[in-house]
């Protein structure tokens, strides 16, 4: 009788078991503040202080959840004394499984949070127990409605872009991929975790020239153009190196340059026609060419002031910067002295364009237009070409109401002109 007791209490205690462990520095209760969106996306190996000083300054003062799976509270006093920033607390949740994903106080938690940051590991772990549940929904949630800041470092910022890599069989050298581009460990996520703006068709990498990562984003982003029929784009950080995205979309790049080579990358197929790798095949080297510029490549330097950057709205403003031509041939990676894709230039159409007046900007629900021309038709696509489905209430508003919070840009039509906006939803 004793025996059959004690098992069942044991079976209560395994069944009441919390499946993560909480760590709390500062204020238990929880504030609101003025605070901003934003993305931190750090290269590993280490953290880039005036980067995590950006990205608690986003908080305006408030509460800043880390997750991660592995580790403990080695973030709690970083941000929460050594940065100099003030913020409410620091709360940190080791995650064992989904269950403890899908907890109501961890949930309750990263609603309530002003910034969420993914510790490094396992990346898998974070697809294993974030994905499909109710805290994608959440950290969804958090990006797009309340807009709070959110970043990674390492195995962090590999979960960011909207296509990832997964992790699932173990790390991928950059030999493996371009000598096999669908090698079983090259184990790709497309489009269905993460929605957070600027980071559309974009896939992260991190520790990139430390560990010789240029082939492995390279056969990554020709994997997902050839598997979705659409431009890839690519952001990497090497090591101490961190890139900050503001609500605008504008990536300042920090780092300790020119002390250290401590770089940034922003990578985009070529804005050309035949932009589709040559060969990409099981078993078979990879060749994506294409004239030795199938990827258009922006490296910046980091420097303490982030004075360096890149503008994610169109992907080839920028300043401090030098453009490369990266390619690859039967396998073998090569990367050269480029230009400036000029995308944006290239592709406008050939139409007249008519004065329109555009307010507000940035707007909530609807968007409201003055044009002597009238307006025949619209269109609304994100800063890297999906269309949305845009209804004009009347020849004077847009209602934009089922937009989420990010930069688009508004194409508008009379009988023989054409005119483009960009506008921010909030």
């Amino acid at each position: 009788m004793k025996k059959i007791t004690l098992l069942f209490l044991l079976s209560i205690q395994m069944f009441f078991a919390q499946n993560y462990t909480e760590y709390l520095t500062g204020n238990a209760t929880d504030i609101t503040t003025n605070h901003k969106a934003g993305i931190c996306l750090m290269g590993g190996a280490g953290e880039q202080d005036d980067a995590m000083k950006w990205f608690l300054n986003q908080a305006d003062g408030g509460d800043v959840v880390v997750l991660r799976a592995s580790g403990d509270d080695g973030y709690n006093n970083y941000f929460y004394t050594s940065l100099g920033v003030t913020i409410n607390s620091v709360r940190t949740f080791v995650i064992d499984d989904a269950l403890g994903a899908v907890d109501p106080y961890v949930l309750e938690k990263v609603a309530n949070a002003e910034a969420i940051w993914f510790a490094g590991g396992d990346q898998y772990d974070y697809v294993q127990y974030f994905k499909d549940n109710a805290m994608e929904d959440a950290l969804n949630t958090f990006i797009n409605t309340k807009q709070g800041v959110i970043g990674g470092t390492s195995a962090g910022m590999a979960i960011l872009g909207s296509a990832y890599f997964t992790a699932q069989y173990g790390s991928l050298t950059s030999p493996v991929a371009l000598s096999n581009p669908y090698h079983p460990r090259a184990a790709l996520g497309y489009n269905d975790f993460l929605e957070i703006p600027f980071m559309e068709n974009v896939i992260t990498d991190s520790h990139f020239a430390d560990r010789d990562r240029e082939g492995r984003i390279s056969v990554f982003m020709a994997r997902y153009s050839k598997d979705n029929n659409k431009r890839s784009f690519g952001i990497a950080c090497n090591e101490y190196t961190a890139i900050c995205v503001d609500e605008d979309g504008k990536a300042s790049v920090f780092g300790d340059y020119p002390a250290y080579p401590e770089f940034a990358y922003f990578l985009q197929s070529n804005c050309v026609a035949d932009y589709l790798p040559e060969t990409i095949e099981k078993f078979q080297p990879i060749t994506w060419n294409r004239g030795g510029e199938a990827i258009k490549v922006y490296k910046v330097p980091g420097t303490a002031s982030g004075t360096n950057y890149f503008d994610l709205t169109d992907w080839e403003t920028g300043s401090g910067g030098t453009w490369e031509d990266w390619s690859i041939e039967d396998g073998v990676f090569t990367a050269v002295a480029g230009t400036n894709p000029m995308c944006g230039t290239l592709s406008t159409p050939e139409f007249e364009s008519f004065s329109v007046e555009l307010y507000p900007n940035p707007v909530s629900d609807r968007l409201f237009l003055k044009s002597k021309t009238p307006v025949k038709s619209i269109k609304i696509y994100s800063i890297l070409g999906k269309e949305f489905s845009a209804k004009m209430l009347n020849n004077e508003t847009i209602d934009v109401t089922p937009l989420s919070s990010g930069l688009y840009v508004l194409k508008l039509y009379s009988e023989t002109s054409e005119q483009v906006y960009k506008f921010i939803k909030r």
